[in-house]
């Protein structure tokens, strides 16, 4: 077997050895997602539980695959964020930053990990309170997270990109809500967190991508953000952007001397996978960075908002298509939720009774609760569901 046909063997879920780095990712992942939200309390600072994410994240991978014959990169694969109330997504602060929680808010939690460049992410949204989450914080909360369980079961093989759309679509407005326009989930490769198959989350004349049909053996990154507002979040102020991920196919000789060595130490530690400018020293970066993205050497995640008063609620979870049937490998239980609305449609209803998992002689609706920590908080998140639906 020449080297180029191991290589691609190697990619495929079909070598055990491959499933496992994924599961291992998934794993340290949900237990990071478990640490942050332990974390969210009023008056914690943002940027220090940013930071313990990310920490706890390189801490455990860094335990993993120390003999390894051959050099196994491993650690975070996106930085931690935590998105609050109208805001949408990627705020993971600078160290400067005196960002707090305050009581009641509703905390978007974003993250990955990857061992050998097999990617698992993550995001879940917590409100900060004790007891049950009511009103439109509910509403929006289980728009997210029973689209993510619909696109959960259309998210195999056979089916299409733009099926999943339509869906998660249906879903946020029997709650009231929008599904963010922008949001894509993407295929995952090794190496790779935004795949050329996406699901595009509302399709509009601006954003068009290609009719894609999900296949035995692929990942996918399934991203799904609601809003009770218009879902078309605007970028106001681009020094909020902190992450950035390398735009391999591009270069540039940067003029400013800051400009280089920043670009430099960003090509040696985080050649590929998105970082936070968090890791590099703050005045420097925050000179050189803007030459480096003003000449498409990197690409940003911009910090987009709803308008003040919106709620917005985020579910992302990584899903192996496997021969035997879908398997989501990341997830986190929710808080209980009173939302105002319930599910009547019976569309909706048929695609939440559909299973996860191929159909075998007298095959049952829901996926069984193996070992491991995703597939318990899989099943749980599930009952969130089933809950929110009937009350």
């Amino acid at each position: 077997m020449s080297d180029e046909e191991r290589e691609e063997k190697e990619l495929d879920l079909t070598s055990p050895e491959v499933v496992t780095k994924y599961k291992n990712a998934a794993e340290i992942v949900n237990k990071a997602l478990q640490l942050v939200v332990k974390e969210c309390k009023p008056n914690a600072k943002i940027v220090d539980i940013c930071e313990k994410g990310d920490a706890f994240i390189g801490d455990q991978t860094g335990n993993m695959y120390k003999n390894a014959k051959r050099k196994i990169e491993r650690g975070v694969a996106f930085p931690t964020c935590l998105s609050v109330n109208n805001t949408v997504c990627h705020f993971s602060p600078l160290a400067s930053d005196t960002s707090e929680l305050q009581e009641g808010d509703i905390v978007k939690i974003d993250m990955g990990c990857h061992i050998d460049g097999f990617i698992a992410v993550v995001a879940h949204t917590h409100v900060v309170q004790g007891g049950p989450v009511t009103g439109r914080k509910a509403d929006v909360v289980a728009a997210a997270n029973t689209a993510a369980e619909v696109a959960l079961r259309l998210v195999r093989p056979g089916k299409k990109n733009k099926d999943v759309s339509d869906a998660i679509q249906k879903v946020a407005a029997a709650y009231d809500c929008k599904i963010v326009e922008g949001v894509l989930s993407h295929q995952l490769k090794q190496f790779v967190i935004d795949g050329n198959k996406v699901i595009l989350s509302v399709s509009n004349p601006d954003t068009r991508v290609d009719d894609a049909e999900f296949e035995e053996n692929e990942v996918y990154a399934v991203d799904i953000v609601a809003s009770t507002g218009e879902g078309k979040p605007k970028l106001l102020d681009e020094k909020q952007t902190t992450i950035y991920k390398r735009a391999v196919d591009k270069n540039y000789h940067l003029k400013m001397k800051t400009s280089r060595f920043i670009f430099s130490e960003i090509t040696q530690k985080f050649p590929i996978l998105p970082f936070t400018a968090r890791v590099l020293e703050e005045k420097r970066a925050r000179l050189g960075l803007v030459e480096c993205v003003n000449h498409d050497l990197l690409q940003p995640y911009p910090v987009l908002h709803e308008k003040p008063g919106d709620f917005v609620a985020h579910i992302k979870f990584t899903v192996l298509l496997m021969p035997n049937g879908s398997d989501r490998i990341t997830s986190h239980p929710l808080q209980e939720l009173q939302p105002t609305k319930t599910i009547d449609d019976p569309e909706i209803k048929a695609w939440l009774a559909l299973g996860t998992k191929t159909k075998k002689k007298g095959g049952g609706k829901k996926k069984k609760g193996k070992k491991g920590e995703g597939d318990k908080a899989d099943a749980e998140a599930m009952d969130a569901t089933s809950d929110a639906a009937a009350s």
